[in-house]
């Protein structure tokens, strides 16, 4: 009988639990989910500029919520700006974007902001819901406030053999500005030409592809203690057009960062960088006189140091006797080694010597100096 009541007792407890299994699985409710707030996600990769008195702003739009679900509308944007710990004003508002769109505000800053000494000036941008709810601030885009520099005046370009040289007006009352003055030079390129070869023909020679835009900052000389006024810019390549454009920028240290307020741009300038000039005259030009042999003529043996630009074609050599005039004694095609040997002298005769290099544009450098030998006699 105990044996019984023992497996009986078994069973129900294992029905009972069963059924408080399939309850619990099938009957009870889960917790309640809260309603979502279509709140648009945060703008993170807010980035601000100034050039002169006209702040720009960029960012992207998000596309989700912060529920991570698809944003079905346009986006209410709120700019706004503050000065050091001050409050954040209102500098923009009534935008509506897309989500995923690329955003853009510009602003001429007021007067209390661009005047008076540098100082820190942050913008944010804030997206609203429909209730006029947001999920918060962006980061910070930070530029400065105060007085920008004066406008570059009278840019000029010259091209040399060994790059552009750009000169400017000195700015005689940066002395007086607070922080570093320099100069930031915006160079672009007019006559891109896109790479069209294929990846496994590409040479490792080959010079890669020119950017189109670049930009180079001219410091001032603390030696001399004044603002810069020239600068040369040695990245250029022959065969090319360019267009500079300069502005003045001051540079301040502000909470451990350096931050540079810039003025204007100034009118543009543009160039063609034509190869019009001869390579560089050749140097260490020596004589020496071989004696004939048997059967032979004697020759005059000449060396001097090889050219280093990167399209020399080669050299020529002239030749004279006492005062007369020079004659090229080396064949029409420029020679392509730093030597030469003259087999047609005269036994006795003092001949002078000269070398000049040629580039691959047909542009031959003046005659070194001279070399002076006398051919053996037999």
């Amino acid at each position: 009988m105990g044996s019984k009541h023992k497996w009986g007792w078994a069973a129900l407890a294992a029905g009972m639990t069963a059924g408080l299994v399939f309850l619990s699985g099938c009957g009870t409710p889960g917790a309640p989910m809260p309603p979502s707030l279509h709140l648009p996600d945060r703008v993170t990769d807010l980035a601000a500029s100034r050039t002169g008195n006209r702040v720009s702003l960029t960012w992207t739009m998000p596309k989700k919520d912060t529920d991570k679900l698809l944003l079905e509308s346009d986006v209410q944007v709120r700019v706004c700006r503050k000065e050091g710990s001050g409050p954040c004003d209102a500098a923009g508002g009534g935008l509506q974007l897309e989500p995923g769109a690329e955003g853009a505000f510009t602003e001429t800053l007021p007067p209390a902001l661009a005047n008076g000494a540098p100082r820190l000036l942050t913008y944010f941008v804030e997206l609203n819901n429909r209730n006029g709810r947001s999920a918060g601030e962006s980061n910070a885009g930070v530029v400065l406030a105060g007085e920008a520099p004066a406008a570059v005046g009278g840019l000029a370009a010259t091209v040399r053999k060994d790059g552009v040289v750009l000169r400017w007006t000195p700015n005689s009352a940066a002395a007086g500005q607070a922080g570093r003055t320099a100069v930031r030079l915006h160079r672009k390129l007019l006559t891109p030409e896109a790479d069209s070869r294929p990846k496994a023909q590409e040479s490792l020679l080959a010079p890669p592809p020119e950017p189109v835009e670049q930009s180079l900052l001219v410091d001032s000389d603390p030696e001399a203690g004044r603002a810069p006024d020239r600068a040369l810019d040695k990245g250029i390549r022959f065969g090319q057009s360019y267009e500079y454009r300069a502005q003045r920028v001051i540079r301040v240290t502000v909470d451990g960062r350096m931050l540079e307020l810039a003025g204007p741009l100034s009118d543009a300038v543009r160039v063609e960088a034509r190869d019009v000039f001869p390579p560089a005259v050749p140097t260490g030009l020596a004589a020496v006189a071989t004696a004939a042999e048997a059967g032979g003529a004697a020759s005059i043996d000449l060396s001097w140091q090889p050219g280093v630009e990167a399209d020399l074609a080669g050299y020529a050599v002239y030749r004279r006797e006492g005062e007369g005039g020079w004659q090229r004694v080396s064949p029409a095609e420029p020679i392509v080694g730093p030597a030469f040997r003259d087999a047609q002298v005269q036994a006795g005769h003092t001949y002078r010597y000269a070398v000049t290099a040629i580039d691959q544009g047909g542009h031959e450098s003046a005659r070194s100096a001279e070399a002076e030998e006398t051919a053996p006699g037999p």
